[in-house]
């Protein structure tokens, strides 16, 4: 909607992950530094964790791209599930056919599969997302995987990447042997203001666009509102760009950006969910008779932007219609300019043939009288028919004369 407006190729704040716009900050530098450490020392199992929309996923689909080719990758993002059906998408994930019923067979597909890829020299990694939602069984299971290992290194790499959650289960006393294997974590967090202004204007350029359409007063009210986190970031200069684009405004500043923060009453917004959780607690009929009052706010706010989106759409398209009629006319007036001069042509041609046909008669109805020394022409009898002659024979045979030609008279 907004691309055009400010010079952007495309849109610059996606919600979902694109590795492409991976702003690395010293926190997500950190991050990537971890991880790749962990893959060239062939660790067992590496963490990373982090709060929601702190851009775990973008990290590691930036991390896939950077990955040789002598490494086979397979990541699980649906974690909702037991421990029997979790081992079947892995073994799917690797494209291999698991025994249905018989756990002992998948196992052991599974690892005849590491040791073909050991005998290969190429490494087998396993990124499980949202691991947060593992059960104990099923953490148990991704366990018992990486038993497999020769004398030199681990067969199976296995990465584990969730919400905060995911830490605090791995403390349960249960998972303790599991919590011991993993060499490499890092846990990331939110973004620092001065790095929020960076990354807000490190999508902007990658977009194809300013980098300063915020105001320092809009990166900070972004900042405090977002909490640091890169997709509530997303979300409120995404609205407030849609909200610049409907005003025609070349710069957001915080104005825009706080109206944005109120219509949206702290859904997907960091900052603004804190703040209600810390709310004193109030009547609840007062609670419902303010939500409503929110919420129609928040209608009437949208229907203003819509109104002034649609009236700048109407404005443009009758632009565009009045454009394409003074096209038209001017094609019109070219034409009808043109079809004057061939007349006049025509005319002036017209003219002159008109003049020596009535020359011509003139001449044969003088002979006819015998001026000129000329014989008149015999007279006939009663019941001869009358022999004239026919100016028009020495004229062009091919000479139009028009239709209707009511003013030319002898």
């Amino acid at each position: 909607m907004y691309e055009s407006f400010y010079g952007l190729n495309e849109k610059p704040f996606h919600i979902v992950p694109n590795p492409n716009y991976l702003y690395l900050s010293p926190k997500h530098q950190n991050a990537l530094t971890h991880l790749e450490y962990g893959l060239m020392e062939h660790v067992g199992f590496i963490l990373l964790t982090g709060e929601i929309g702190t851009g775990k996923t973008t990290l590691v689909r930036y991390l896939l791209n950077q990955i040789e080719s002598d490494m086979e990758v397979a990541v699980i993002f649906n974690t909702n599930v037991s421990s029997d059906q979790l081992l079947n998408l892995i073994l799917n994930e690797f494209e291999l056919t698991a025994q249905a019923d018989d756990k002992i067979k998948t196992l052991d597909i599974f690892y005849q599969f590491l040791i073909e890829k050991f005998a290969e020299d190429k490494r087998v990694l396993l990124i499980i997302d949202e691991a947060q939602n593992l059960s104990p069984e099923s953490l148990e299971e991704v366990r018992m995987l990486s038993n497999l290992q020769s004398d030199e290194q681990m067969l199976l790499q296995i990465m584990l990447v969730g919400q905060t959650e995911l830490k605090e289960k791995l403390r349960n006393p249960a998972l303790a042997q599991f919590t011991q294997r993993i060499a490499v974590n890092y846990h990331l967090t939110a973004l620092p203001e001065e790095d929020t202004g960076r990354y807000i204007a490190y999508r902007l350029e990658k977009a194809g666009g300013r980098p300063d359409i915020f105001t320092s007063d809009a990166v900070g009210l972004v900042h405090r509102a977002s909490g640091g986190i890169p997709r509530s970031i997303n979300l409120l200069c995404d609205a407030a760009m849609t909200y610049g684009y409907a005003d025609e405004l070349e710069t957001i500043d915080a104005q825009v950006v706080e109206q944005v923060i109120k219509d949206k009453g702290g859904f997907g917004i960091q900052g603004e969910e804190e703040e209600m959780d810390q709310a004193p607690a109030v009547h609840p009929q007062e609670k419902n008779d303010k939500i409503i009052n929110q919420r129609i706010n928040r209608l009437e706010s949208e229907v203003r932007k819509l109104g002034k989106y649609l009236e700048k759409e109407f404005k443009e398209r009758k632009q565009l219609k009045s454009k394409q009629k003074d096209e038209h006319v001017e094609k019109l007036k070219k034409l009808l300019f043109r079809e004057r001069k061939r007349s006049a042509v025509l005319f002036t041609k017209y003219s002159r043939i008109r003049e020596k046909y009535i020359s011509l008669y003139k001449t044969f109805a003088e002979i006819d009288k015998g001026k000129f020394g000329i014989p008149p022409i015999r007279q006939t009898q009663q019941d001869e028919t009358p022999t004239k002659i026919d100016p028009s024979i020495l004229l062009p045979t091919d000479l139009e004369f028009p239709s209707d030609d009511k003013d030319f008279t002898l």
